[in-house]
């Protein structure tokens, strides 16, 4: 279990194998009349990596609000570029990927499911309200968040001034998203759970 547990990678597949199992395990107990079906498919290929890129993104997105953002003053001057050149690139590339892999996914099941939700009809209103925080977030991340980051770190070199203009302007867009991801999250699950 050890060498298992060492290696990331080997840790995703060990867990992606762990979920195959299980769902073999209920199928043959009965518990998924449904096995094989195109629903279920449908859930397991789409609805299913959307709520596992959201929950990817939606805990970066946190993770930046909650912990890196708040500690960055109480790390020592020497110690930040481990962050800045090291920790918060890396974060950002999984947060940008994460929250495009979260709308394309989500307007995959849309496609199947809840397409009358992008135009708020009747019956679809939370999801609707959800989709449309979901794509503006998206929208900040791609085209706010992260020009303004790549300045913020120095990938792309600019002045002082411009550098600590962007930083602010990420970390407001930044804010901005954790401010919708709460009511966002609330309308996504509230719609499939009788929530509104």
């Amino acid at each position: 279990m050890g060498a298992i547990l060492q290696s990331l990678a080997k840790t995703v597949v060990a867990s992606l194998v762990l979920l195959i199992l299980l769902i073999l395990v209920i199928a043959w107990l009965g518990g998924l009349a449904q096995f094989g079906s195109m629903p279920w498919l449908q859930f397991f290929f789409f609805r299913w990596l959307h709520v596992l890129s959201g929950v990817m993104w939606i805990g970066l997105l946190w993770y930046f609000n909650f912990v890196q953002m708040p500690s960055m003053p109480k790390i020592p001057d020497d110690q930040k570029p481990a962050v800045s050149k090291v920790i918060a690139p890396a974060a950002l590339f999984w947060f940008r990927w994460a929250a495009l892999s979260t709308v394309v996914t989500g307007l995959m099941v849309a496609g199947m499911n809840t397409l009358p939700a992008l135009s708020f009809q009747k019956g679809f209103v939370a999801i609707g309200i959800g989709m449309w925080l979901a794509l503006i977030m998206a929208f900040n991340v791609w085209f706010i968040i992260w020009p303004n980051q790549k300045r913020a770190l120095g990938i792309v070199q600019v002045d002082a001034d411009t550098k600590a203009k962007s930083a602010r302007t990420a970390m407001l867009t930044s804010r901005l998203n954790t401010l919708f991801s709460v009511p966002m999250l609330y309308m996504m699950v509230a719609q499939s759970h009788g929530g509104l």
